[in-house]
């Protein structure tokens, strides 16, 4: 399964930089000097190898050995890379997004009924929130260890412990 890790959103200065959101965690490791990315484009895919990145703007500039100049660096808008996911240490407490997304949620109170599925993660500076379908309606669940004490990605689901009116809409 591959998990869609960052997107061109447009050229930058004359010598074939871009400009890329990145999308998934780790961008320091997906995004590095010599990785190769793999980009599909509107019934096109190509791979592409970095040049070099640096920080910009809560963004990446990335140059790709390919790319020589703005022309061909203004072809890529629009470019969406792709990646397989990396391996979580097992011994380890933190998930990857894409590990999230998807899973069941069961509020604990009630005896570990269903009440949704986590359809995103948000990033905060300071911590994740959860998009949480409930009844039809997002909520946000704050990703800590007292709201969300269990989670069991073989068996597809998380337990919430919320606060009283967390639920509420």
């Amino acid at each position: 399964m591959e998990i869609r890790i960052g997107r061109v959103v447009k050229s930058h200065g004359v010598r074939g930089e871009v400009v890329v959101e990145p999308l998934a965690d780790d961008e320091d490791i997906f995004f590095a000097e010599g990785e190769v990315l793999h980009g599909r484009q509107t019934g096109k895919e190509r791979d592409l190898t970095i040049k070099s990145v640096r920080p910009h703007q809560k963004r990446l500039l990335v140059t790709f050995e390919e790319v020589a100049d703005r022309t061909a660096a203004d072809s890529l808008r629009g470019m969406q890379f792709f990646a397989e996911p990396l391996e979580r240490d097992e011994d380890s407490d933190e998930y990857y997004d894409h590990e999230l997304i998807g899973l069941k949620v069961l509020l604990d109170h009630a005896g570990g009924t269903h009440i949704g599925e986590v359809t995103g993660v948000m990033t905060m500076p300071n911590r994740k929130l959860l998009e949480v379908d409930y009844h039809g309606k997002e909520v946000l669940v704050p990703f800590v260890m007292d709201i969300v004490p269990e989670i069991d990605l073989d068996e597809g689901y998380l337990v919430i412990t919320p606060p009283e009116g967390l639920l509420e809409l």
